[in-house]
């Protein structure tokens, strides 16, 4: 991905290094990462719920340092996360006002090691990174991109482009109303149909992704050879159906609640495609033709 000469962001609270003074694990080494995954990987919808159920509830919204010396690579994937979350503030400011949908306003973004304070709860990185519609933020460690590779062989700064943006996708949905109506909804409904609104959710969130990317790209030239066979190949590896097989060994599709694989490279390509952001209604088709 061509960054250079690109502006880094100015709405990122660096915690890396930082400690609440809470330990909170979730064992299980990759297959552990890799159920969590299953569950919340690139989550936002519902990701209160998920911290809460996990993690236990909110904590202590004090800091206290801790030894941390951030490697070269650290380094340079803070650079990435800044500049791409750039790149999603310079989009969606101009297809906000393109669409008539009034001014954007930007989301935070909070880079952490280990563990973290939300507005949503207290989140160790096992559960990957979140959007918090509570304090409008996107919370990330950025040992989760390097976990992509290791555990799922999802690497390439494409990639890691492509779950900020997803993330950012929550932030549009929360912005446009999408999040809430769907939430209210999701309250209502059976735990199944509550899943299979989140799918919904997930999808539109990778579709944004792609739509952002197509978009930077007509800004920026930001794509490069390999990018989009990187993006899609990480969309491929965090389907419910593959994390669940990988974790498993079955699928179980009543508890899907981010889509197929090929539902998500699906989305995902037809953002990039189109670059259209009111091309994306996941939620009128019947669910078994997302």
């Amino acid at each position: 991905m061509r960054l250079d000469g690109r502006r880094r962001s100015g709405n990122i609270s660096d915690r890396r290094g930082m400690s609440s003074g809470r330990k909170i694990g979730i064992g299980g080494g990759i297959i552990g990462v890799i159920i969590l995954a299953a569950v919340t990987l690139l989550g936002g919808g519902n990701i209160g719920d998920v911290i809460g159920n996990l993690m236990g509830g909110m904590g202590s919204q004090s800091y206290t340092s801790s030894a941390y010396e951030p490697t070269a690579e650290d380094e340079r994937l803070a650079e990435l996360a800044s500049k791409v979350l750039a790149g999603t503030e310079d989009v969606w400011t101009r297809e906000f006002r393109r669409q008539g949908w009034g001014e954007y306003e930007c989301p935070e973004m909070v880079l952490y090691t280990g563990e973290v304070n939300s507005a949503c709860g207290h989140a160790t990185s096992q559960v990957g990174p979140f959007y918090c519609s509570a304090d409008r933020t996107v919370y990330i460690d950025l040992d989760f991109f390097k976990d992509m590779e290791s555990s799922i062989g999802a690497g390439g700064d494409f990639a890691y482009a492509y779950v900020i943006a997803h993330e950012v996708g929550h932030h549009v949905q929360y912005l446009l109303g999408t999040l809430g109506e769907a939430h209210d909804a999701m309250a209502r409904m059976s735990e199944s149909e509550a899943n299979k609104m989140s799918v919904r959710l997930e999808l539109q969130a990778d579709f944004y992704a792609g739509v952002w990317a197509s978009i930077d790209n007509e800004m920026f030239a930001s794509i490069e050879p390999g990018d989009v066979e990187n993006a899609v190949n990480a969309a491929s590896r965090i389907g419910d159906d593959y994390l669940q097989r990988k974790a498993y060994g079955r699928e179980i599709p009543d508890s899907f609640n981010h889509g197929r694989s090929s539902q998500r490279v699906a989305w995902l390509t037809k953002g990039l495609q189109t670059g259209n952001p009111r091309l994306g209604d996941t939620f009128t088709p019947a669910y078994s033709e997302l």
